[in-house]
């Protein structure tokens, strides 16, 4: 993921300082955020915690599963007497407080997320608290944290996030390290992973810089399968990945265009037209019956009905004979034409089903 980056990656000691830095400022709860598989991240916080007087609860199930897990095989060392419950903070004043808890990536169930909109069952947020985001936003998640940086903000409680150098370093080697390893390893054969392709391509370039021969590198995308032998490697097939959906109500498969559907439904919603239309006259008999779900209210679709019926007249008298030739042709020119009036009022894009019979 680093291979972009030139030179080492900063030691996870660093952020340890910074900690101190930040729990000597805070003058209430601290509760520190980062990704719940970051052990040694969430033990510096807590020895920090335990070496300023608070009592650690850690919140979170994925995290309370970590460190118990950790602390079992004694890679966080830390007392029983240092930790509490989540429904014992209450008992002790603010500043002999830490909070331990998953959610730095904003998703919407974890604990920080609920903390920040009040539904957490056990911590409701002061603005005395100091948050801690120890971590950046993986590529993709910067909109939902973001939306929860909001949320602590209108909660009140001061947040330390990127305004500090070092409270967060990656996990990932920079290309030094790379170097570092490819140097000591002399690999015959490199199949480099993680991140996307061009992090791998970036790190196959930096092989070849330490002498792995450009033949014996191989870049793979995902499903792609690898034949490894002492004298060459090679990919031999590819088997289908990707999403896979599942309906809720019968639990079998469903194919990607029925979801994209369904999703277009709930944004866009749809538009059904039926009418008769005499070929020999071009014109509709009787009354276009026209109905909309999800695109406008009610009380407008007096007026957007009659704006269809004068897109269809309009339609029907400039029509060439080869236009009303089906059923099935006139149902995608009208679509067509029908479509581009709603993009240019609506700036929506509804499913657009015409159903037409020629008489």
């Amino acid at each position: 993921t680093n291979s972009h980056n030139v030179g080492f990656t900063k030691s996870e000691a660093v952020v340890g300082k910074t900690f101190d830095t930040l729990f000597d400022l805070a003058e209430g709860r601290v509760i520190m955020s980062t990704f719940s598989s970051n052990t040694h991240r969430i033990f510096q916080a807590m020895q920090r915690g335990v070496k300023a007087g608070r009592k650690v609860c850690v919140i979170g199930r994925s995290m309370e599963r970590n460190i118990e897990i950790a602390r079992k095989l004694g890679f966080v060392d830390i007392e029983d007497k240092h930790f509490i419950e989540p429904h014992e903070v209450n008992r002790f004043a603010d500043n002999e407080l830490l909070v331990v808890t998953t959610g730095s990536q904003g998703e919407e169930m974890a604990a920080l997320s609920r903390m920040a909109i009040d539904e957490h069952r056990h911590i409701k947020l002061k603005p005395s608290d100091t948050v801690i985001i120890s971590a950046h936003a993986i590529p993709g998640n910067e909109g939902s944290v973001s939306s929860l940086m909001n949320k602590l903000m209108k909660a009140g409680v001061t947040v330390r996030y990127k305004d500090f150098d070092n409270i967060h370093v990656s996990g990932h080697a920079g290309q030094e390290e790379q170097k570092l390893i490819l140097r000591l390893v002399q690999p015959k054969f490199f199949l480099p992973v993680h991140g996307e392709y061009n992090h791998i391509a970036k790190h196959a370039k930096t092989a070849v810089s330490c002498g792995v021969n450009k033949r014996n590198i191989l870049l793979m995308s995902d499903g792609d399968q690898v034949e490894l032998t002492t004298k060459y490697v090679k990919k031999v097939k590819t088997v289908k990945t990707g999403k896979s959906y599942i309906d809720n109500q019968n639990n079998k498969e469903i194919k990607a265009e029925i979801v994209n559907d369904r999703q277009k439904l709930a944004e866009d919603g749809i538009v059904n037209i039926a009418l008769q239309i005499n070929k020999s006259t071009k014109k509709v008999v009787g009354k276009a019956i026209i109905s909309t779900y999800g695109l406008v209210p009610n009380k407008e679709l007096g007026r957007f009905s009659h704006e269809i019926e004068n897109i269809i007249d309009s339609f029907l008298l400039n029509a060439k004979p080869e236009q009303l030739s089906s059923p099935k042709i006139v149902q995608d020119e009208l679509r067509a034409v029908i479509r581009k009036h709603i993009v240019r009022t609506k700036r929506r894009y509804p499913i657009i089903t015409p159903v037409i019979f020629l008489v």
